[in-house]
């Protein structure tokens, strides 16, 4: 794919470079534009001032001003202006009269002439001394022009000019340091530009913008669809990103609904977060008015902020409930087969050895008993999952060599709800399980699990009690925690915690005392309808 990618067009790598290079290129162009005219501009001000000094200095000499009364002034004053000139390298020093008729010039044989460029009129009329750039009998060129006076009044014009063609000489000269100073600066820009595009393509690990935009669609993808909550945060704790699997969790909360709001402290809706740096593994929170299990992953150590995850207590134990569920369901059927299974080899034995008669009167007593418990189950218990429940926990019980007993006055004809039923598939179930579990250690004594069960009154009312050793009275404050057990191995102390969640969800309790042979006596108590109670 990269290398299609690559085949298609240029690489990130050249187009930065390329962008990088054409914007030195451009800058340096138009900074070499701007210097050229501001340098020229900058020449021309100062060849400016430089004629004017001149004229002024000219215009200031004695001998000039005292020329003008004389009977041939322009004698006196081209010799007096021409070494000036020579001296210092002007173009020309003009000398007229008021009536602009030139007194000095460059070119003897001019002298006596009008004075071109009609740029005399301030000089000669308001006294002022200025620059001016006009097309003189020598070309175009710029000019100080001053006023000279005599006896307090303006009886001439000093004009100093250089030539503009040599000022933009000067300009062009310059030029060349200008340019060459600027094509090492593109070089340099240049050069940077290799070097910024290496690296930042390390830094994006070498991918083409477009394997980005696709990576980073597919991991949108993969964060959205996610049904487990999960929020990243800054390394100072601000909502960076949120999916909507989190949205919809904390929306369930009455506090503010969903966090687009990007910025927020996530402590604002998971106050228990605690640094960033630590490392979390389904830690049990409050969210609202619901518990939530936190996992928590740094990064960096937390400078760079954290990735939160976060599902509802609540959905792990509906799992598990399931789970739990599905195990009791396999054990019923494996006990069950595995009844049957002995009680077939029980007759192939018996009609190996040519007893063929006992061999009927055991299926008989088998079926009789069988029957038995159908008829009692069928006539008494009108619910079909209780009663395959039941049904099944008489075949493990045996195969177990417990014997469990249902009182004969037991009854449950009422229609269950579905949170009935739910209630006390799972709350029934791991009751008798545990049941069963404390008589196994009897091995010598009475192993008796006693269920009872009515639906005389207002509630469905179920009592299993079994000739186990008890519970401890220490144990019993804790005894339908999650997590807690006394009996040894993993995964242990959820069924009594499921039990208790299942048949409060159904409006109803689970209580626990002594039973009369002295092991545990466990009460199931279900509203038959929870709507209607006060």
């Amino acid at each position: 794919m990269k290398n299609r990618n690559r085949q298609s067009g240029l690489s990130f790598n050249m187009r930065m470079i390329g962008l990088i290079s054409l914007l030195v290129i451009i800058i340096c162009l138009a900074f070499g534009l701007f210097l050229r005219h501001f340098l020229s501009q900058s020449i021309e001000d100062q060849v400016g001032k430089r004629a004017l000094n001149l004229a002024q200095s000219v215009a200031l000499i004695p001998e000039l001003r005292a020329a003008f009364s004389l009977d041939d002034p322009a004698s006196a004053i081209q010799s007096i202006v021409e070494p000036i000139r020579e001296e210092t390298g002007a173009e020309f020093i003009v000398v007229g009269n008021r009536e602009g008729v030139r007194y000095a010039h460059p070119d003897p044989a001019k002298i006596g002439k009008q004075m071109v460029g009609g740029d005399n009129d301030r000089a000669l009329q308001s006294g002022e001394s200025y620059v001016s750039k006009k097309e003189g009998s020598l070309g175009l060129s710029v000019r100080g022009k001053v006023p000279v006076y005599s006896d307090g009044r303006v009886v001439g014009v000093v004009s100093v000019g250089f030539l503009n063609e040599d000022i933009q000489q000067i300009a062009r000269n310059e030029d060349r340091a200008i340019w060459l100073t600027l094509a090492f600066i593109a070089l340099a820009g240049l050069t940077g530009a290799f070097v910024i595009s290496r690296y930042i393509k390390s830094l994006l690990h070498d991918m083409e913008p477009e394997e980005i935009s696709r990576l980073y669609a597919q991991k949108e993808a993969i964060l959205q669809s996610t049904r487990e909550g999960i929020i990243a945060v800054d390394g100072e704790g601000k909502i960076t990103a949120v999916n909507s699997a989190a949205d919809e969790i904390l929306a369930e909360e009455p506090a503010d609904g969903k966090v687009h709001a990007g910025g927020r402290p996530v402590r604002e809706f998971l106050p228990a977060v605690g640094d960033l740096a630590e490392t979390l593994r389904d830690r049990e929170m409050l969210l609202g008015r619901q518990v939530v299990l936190v996992s928590q992953v740094p990064m960096a150590g937390g400078e760079s902020g954290a990735v939160i995850t976060f599902r509802k207590k609540s959905d792990i134990q509906k799992i598990t409930e399931e789970l739990s569920r599905i195990r009791q369901y396999a054990d019923v059927q494996r006990a069950q087969t595995h009844e049957h299974s002995n009680k077939l080899h029980v007759i192939l034995g018996l009609l190996v050895h040519g007893q063929t008669d006992e061999a009927i009167r055991f299926i008989k007593k088998e079926e009789n008993i069988r029957g038995s418990r159908l008829e009692f189950l069928s006539r008494n218990v009108a619910d079909p999952l209780i009663h395959a429940l039941l049904q099944g926990k008489f075949a493990q019980a045996r195969e177990l060599g417990i014997e469990l007993a249902i009182d004969p006055y037991s009854r449950l004809t009422h229609e269950l709800t579905e949170d009935g039923q739910d209630a006390l598939l799972t709350a029934l179930g791991n009751v008798i399980e545990n049941a069963f579990d404390a008589v196994k250690a009897n091995r010598d004594g009475e192993r008796t699990v006693s269920v009872y069960f009515t639906d005389i009154g207002e509630d469905l009312l179920f009592e299993v009690e079994d000739s186990g050793s008890g519970i401890r009275e220490e144990d019993l404050p804790r005894l339908f925690d999650a997590g807690f057990s006394t009996k040894k191995g993993d995964y242990r102390g959820t069924g009594l915690a499921l039990a208790r969640e299942a048949v409060q969800k159904a409006g109803g309790e689970i209580l626990t005392e002594e039973g009369e042979s002295g092991g545990a006596c466990f009460i199931i108590s279900i509203p038959k309808n929870p709507e209607g109670r006060k």
